[in-house]
């Protein structure tokens, strides 16, 4: 190894966490990096990050490759410091009869080699993918996720694909199945008539858009109403531990929101403190973070209660499960327009059902009835969550 070389080492995301995944290399052995800029994306089970370069040079070895496990601070390549490469002198104009050059790619949405690869194997078009690493770069897994999506020509073999659990989706089906084991999981349902809530926001999204610049949205209603259910219902907010139970006299919501890697669950700390607008910037920023897969690891750990949104994928219902110490999960669904019995007469009116599974080791089932019983009263009428009543 050369004594210019710079070790380029796996950084220590967090207490607990000693092995990551390699994720992406974002550059090719002998390509310049600025200093700065992203050489490498790792995942751990808890989250994914990328790796800045130190300074401007030549990535000169990989030891790592893409799938790979390594150790906190282990090595997994080397960085030859280097100045920048010179811009190329513009090429001289082309004569009127040759074919005009393809434009070059930039880096938002940028294919990576080893997508790039994937998408040829696969026959894929070139912008038929869509990227979800830094810039919009197209990566490797986006393009598995793309062919896994619908049907892909094979020419009539029967291929198969093996690919590694990434450490994010090892964690979740670890703690889904430990829910399923340890916990007594029971679930109970209930529908809501979101007419209501819907002619609010209807009446008050412009204003309420020019004063926060965020859109009025449908969760922070049902955070302020599962706040008020927990204040209520102080055993949904519980955890076990041991032989005994722990009350929190705070409420930390954690929503369920689909990242790049997977499922993510970010924590709105002290939800009973925040304002519509407060809750609706926070999950926004969450959002976008997480396509990015930029979620601080801090983020994501604790939580009393969690939230999970199914209705942005189109379900009508489903049963949630449990996130492990946590006590309860409300599932919230697709908003559709059924006929339903007002007094004594068929009307149509949009509506949602919603789910509550929570563990029967410490909740009983009248107070998580009587939880999601209250959940649906206020937002069938808002003012309350308003006026706190």
């Amino acid at each position: 190894m050369s004594t210019q070389e710079i070790e380029i080492k796996v950084p220590r995301p967090g207490e607990s966490i000693s092995e990551v995944m390699i994720g992406e290399w974002y550059i090719r052995e002998g390509q310049y990096v600025a200093a700065d800029k992203n050489l490498v994306a790792l995942e751990s089970d808890k989250a994914t990050f990328d790796v800045p370069s130190p300074k401007g040079g030549i990535l000169t070895r990989v030891l790592k490759k893409a799938g790979e496990t390594a150790q906190v601070d282990e090595v997994i390549g080397y960085l030859q410091p280097a100045e920048a490469p010179a811009a190329a002198a513009p090429a001289a104009p082309a004569a009127p009869s040759a074919t005009p050059a393809a434009p070059a790619k930039t880096g938002s949405g940028h294919v990576m080699p080893a997508a790039e690869r994937a998408m040829a194997e696969n026959n894929l078009p070139a912008g038929s993918v869509q990227g979800t690493g830094p810039g919009g770069r197209v990566l490797k897994e986006d393009v598995i996720r793309t062919v896994s999506a619908g049907p892909v020509q094979v020419g009539g073999s029967r291929e198969t694909r093996s690919v590694p659990l990434s450490p994010i989706r090892q964690t979740i089906a670890k703690r889904l199945v430990d829910a399923q084991h340890t916990a007594a999981l029971l679930s109970t349902f209930n529908e809501v008539d979101m007419s209501a809530v819907k002619k609010l926001r209807e009446s008050y999204k412009d204003a309420f858009e020019k004063k926060y610049n965020v859109k009025l949205g449908f969760m922070s209603f049902f955070v302020r109403a599962v706040v008020a259910g927990l204040q209520q219902y102080p055993q949904l907010n519980a955890q076990m531990s041991g032989k005994s139970l722990t009350y929190y006299n705070y409420c930390d919501i954690g929503i369920a929101i689909g990242g790049g890697k997977g499922l993510v669950v970010p924590i709105l700390r002290n939800a009973e403190n925040m304002s519509f607008a407060d809750i609706e910037l926070a999950i926004v920023d969450f959002a976008v973070r997480a396509k990015k897969n930029q979620i601080a690891l801090e983020e994501l750990e604790g939580g009393t209660f969690t939230i999970t949104n199914g209705g942005v994928y189109g379900s009508l219902l489903s049963t949630p499960i449990v996130n492990p110490p946590q006590s309860g999960v409300l599932g919230m669904h697709g908003i559709f327009d059924r006929p339903v019995a007002v007094n004594g007469q068929v009307v149509i009116r949009p509506m949602m059902y919603i789910a509550l599974t929570y563990d029967h080791r410490v909740v009983d089932g009248r107070e998580a009835v009587s939880f999601l019983k209250l959940v649906k009263d206020l937002i069938e009428d808002p003012t309350r969550l308003i006026l706190e009543v």
